[in-house]
C-alpha cells in the first residue's frame, strides 16, 4: 500500500457500502408504483403472443420498450424479459434496419 493511506480509506468505502459497522445500510431497492396510468404508453404493434413495441415516458424520458407481458388478475403487465431502448439507442438500431435486413437475407 501507498503511503497516503488511500488504500484503508478504499478499503473503509467498500464496507460501508456493503452495510457493516459503519451504520449504513445497503441502497434498497425501488418499489415499482402500480399504475393504472397507462396514457403515456402507446403499443406501436404486436409482434407476436405476448410481445409488443411500445413507447413511453418514464422518468421524463422517451424509451422504446420491445417487452413480453404477462395477465396477472385479468390485467396484462409488463414481465422482465425485454429491453427499453433510449431514443439514441433506438436512433443506431434504426440506422441500421437496412443492414440487419441483409444480414438476414444472407443467413436464410
Amino acid at each position: 500500500m501507498s503511503s497516503t493511506g488511500k488504500g484503508k480509506k478504499r478499503e473503509e468505502q467498500d464496507n460501508a457500502s456493503d452495510g457493516d459497522s459503519e451504520g449504513h445500510a445497503p441502497p434498497k431497492k425501488t418499489q415499482k408504483k402500480d399504475s393504472d396510468d397507462d396514457a403515456d404508453n402507446i403499443t406501436v404493434c404486436e409482434i407476436g403472443k405476448n410481445r409488443k413495441v411500445t413507447v413511453r415516458i418514464w422518468q421524463g424520458k422517451i424509451w422504446v420498450d420491445i417487452r413480453e407481458f404477462y395477465l396477472k388478475d385479468g390485467k396484462e403487465l409488463p414481465g422482465k424479459k425485454g429491453i427499453s431502448l433510449s431514443m439514441d439507442q433506438w436512433n443506431v438500431l434504426r440506422d441500421h434496419i437496412g443492414d440487419i435486413d441483409k444480414a438476414v437475407v444472407e443467413k436464410s
